[in-house]
């Protein structure tokens, strides 16, 4: 156990929260296209500008809020201060895009494309949440919370691309 403490301990980045975000983000959007209307360049390309647009609504409205309750001025180091803390956004992002870059580049359809990507999706923050519960030393019925929760996060992914489709 204290072996898989270590590996968690390198896997886990310093905002974990913003690569669970990002990761889930990316998945509802793939989970919404459905492949037929637009091609793997499309895709990747709608899948980039969301991911830019997330991360930056997210820092932007982080460092609004504390601007607003703090009345501090906008400056161009509290704006780079933001984007940078936000970061990990981006890197959940690009974890099920590289899935999608990776199986096109192996000649995979789109839709597989797509459904591999939506797997990892669902892969990354089920690990997550397991991470977490080894990371606090929980418990086997701790652990197995953690799994559901991931797991319902997952199935709620795979839900979207089934009702969309």
């Amino acid at each position: 156990m204290r072996r898989i403490e270590r590996v968690a301990e390198r896997i886990v980045p310093e905002n974990p929260g913003g690569v669970v975000y990002g990761t889930l983000v990316i998945g509802a959007l793939l989970a919404a296209e459905d492949g037929e209307h637009t091609s793997f360049l499309h895709t990747i390309a709608s899948a980039l500008v969301a991911a830019a647009l997330y991360w930056l609504a997210h820092a932007y409205s982080e460092l609004l809020a504390q601007r607003l309750s703090q009345r501090r001025r906008l400056t161009v180091e509290g704006l780079a201060g933001a984007l940078a803390g936000d970061l990990a956004i981006v890197r959940g992002a690009a974890l099920p895009l590289a899935a999608l870059v990776l199986a096109w580049i192996a000649g995979a359809s789109q839709h597989s494309a797509v459904s591999a990507a939506l797997w990892l999706t669902v892969a990354v923050v089920l690990a997550l949440e397991v991470l977490a519960g080894v990371r606090a030393r929980a418990g086997a019925r701790e652990l197995a919370l953690d799994a559901c929760v991931g797991a319902a996060l997952g199935v709620a992914i795979v839900a979207l691309k089934i009702l969309l489709h």
